[in-house]
């Protein structure tokens, strides 16, 4: 479904390709998270499960940036992470302003357990297109999101 709108070719065809990037991420992105629901976890809890996994222990400002995230979005996604028992917070010495986030035992096994069937699944969705297409998918995907 394109736009209606009844602008110059350029509005027409920008709003169009804005409306069939917005529609393809919002379909692709329900699919592969629906299997969130069974953990209990939210895509945001996921992401900074997954985020600690790869990365290791990390700010809580820099997990605010790396999932671009506000500031206050991160505290109640990590506050409820950590009622679950799956992060834990550590306030640095030096500075009490800072907070450290890392994986609880519990936590790393649970994206450990949650991880692979999540890239099977986004493997699944991005196999309908070639592995040129993924590629010049992800350059344009990457050239869109870095304009400033």
């Amino acid at each position: 479904m394109g736009t209606r709108y009844q602008g110059t070719k350029d509005e027409v065809r920008a709003l169009d390709t804005y409306i069939k990037l917005v529609r393809a991420t919002e379909s692709v992105c329900n699919r592969i998270h629906r299997h969130l629901a069974e953990t209990g976890l939210t895509v945001s809890q996921f992401g900074v499960l997954e985020a600690l996994l790869h990365l290791g222990p990390m700010m809580q400002r820099e997990l605010a940036e790396k999932l671009l995230k506000s500031g206050g979005n991160i505290t109640m996604v990590i506050d409820n992470l950590e009622k679950r028992q799956l992060v834990k917070r550590d306030r640095q010495a030096e500075d009490r302003r800072c907070v450290r986030v890392c994986l609880t035992p519990e936590g790393e096994q649970l994206i450990r357990d949650v991880f692979p069937f999540h890239v099977a699944t986004i493997q699944e969705e991005m196999s309908i297109l070639t592995e040129s297409e993924q590629e010049e998918l992800g350059r344009l995907c990457r050239r869109l999101g870095r304009q400033e």
